[in-house]
């Protein structure tokens, strides 16, 4: 195992494809040029819209999405291993993937995840996200290669969701990613300990790119991309504005911290009984 500079690329999107791009662009280019071999973006990288209609009429299936297609020319031209977080893309029947993307040095994609778990939720204050009602939510979780280790994808809200990267990181996964568009209220609460659970429960590298701020369609996202080292240590966090953090990643650290605290071997299945009505007598 040999070690490897992965960078997370912090934006703001709007409602603008063609302008994120080139705003992702710029940013992994730059982040690439820092030395990192492994760069992720966060969730809905090309375009954050709530509005379906609008998101409909600016996307387009995989096979031809121009997007994509730039975003592999970047990696080839780059020689990095590029991991867009998540893209918009449209399905038959007018249903939408949030799906991120894994692609080679040259230009291959080796990995595509669609998000599972859907962000339905009423926020205090009145905010409210219904996401099941604009994406398809995905069904099977994935492991791809890296050249230094294996990556589990994995798409904000999953964040939440302990068993899915418990999964993964039995599947061989020593690095975990969550690109994000996390809410600034929740943001706020949940970032950061969830980040930390994650990667101390499985003895596993997260590297979660995010989106930060003020956005065209209203939302506030809360930003402070983080690269979290099994141990739960902060490598690197941003703060809330668009940019790029790098850190040192070593899968070495992911094997020993594992070996130390050996809890993806030591859990142990279990039933739950059914429990009797409250007034029951039991002697």
């Amino acid at each position: 195992m040999t070690s490897f500079k992965a960078a997370c690329v912090q934006m703001r999107s709007g409602r603008s494809v063609a302008a994120n791009v080139d705003d992702a662009e710029a940013l992994i280019r730059a982040a690439a040029a820092a030395g990192a071999g492994y760069v992720l973006t966060p969730e809905m990288t090309t375009i954050l819209d709530r509005d379906k209609a609008a998101l409909l009429a600016a996307i387009g299936p995989e096979e031809i999405d121009p997007s994509l297609q730039r975003f592999r020319e970047i990696a080839r031209e780059l020689g990095i291993h590029l991991h867009i977080g998540s893209m918009a893309i449209k399905l038959p029947d007018d249903h939408i993937a949030n799906r991120s993307f894994l692609i080679a040095p040259n230009g291959a994609i080796i990995g595509r995840y669609d998000k599972i778990h859907m962000f339905d939720v009423d926020l205090s204050g009145g905010e409210s996200y219904r996401e099941s009602a604009t994406y398809r939510a995905g069904d099977t979780a994935v492991v791809a290669d890296l050249p230094w280790t294996k990556v589990g994808m994995t798409i904000c809200y999953d964040v939440r969701f302990p068993a899915l990267h418990r999964t993964l990181a039995k599947a061989g996964a020593a690095v975990l990613a969550v690109p994000a568009a996390f809410t600034k209220k929740t943001g706020e609460a949940h970032w950061h300990v969830l980040l930390r659970s994650r990667a101390i429960e499985t003895g596993s590298y997260v590297i979660a790119a995010a989106q930060a701020g003020h956005h065209e369609d209203g939302r506030d996202t809360y930003g402070h991309s983080m690269i979290v080292d099994p141990w739960g240590k902060i490598l690197a966090e941003a703060d809330d504005q668009p940019g790029f953090i790098i850190a040192e990643i070593d899968p070495a650290f992911s094997v020993s911290a594992r070996q130390a605290i050996p809890a993806l071997v030591n859990a142990r299945d279990f039933s739950l009984p059914e429990m009797p009505q409250v007034g029951t007598f039991v002697s």
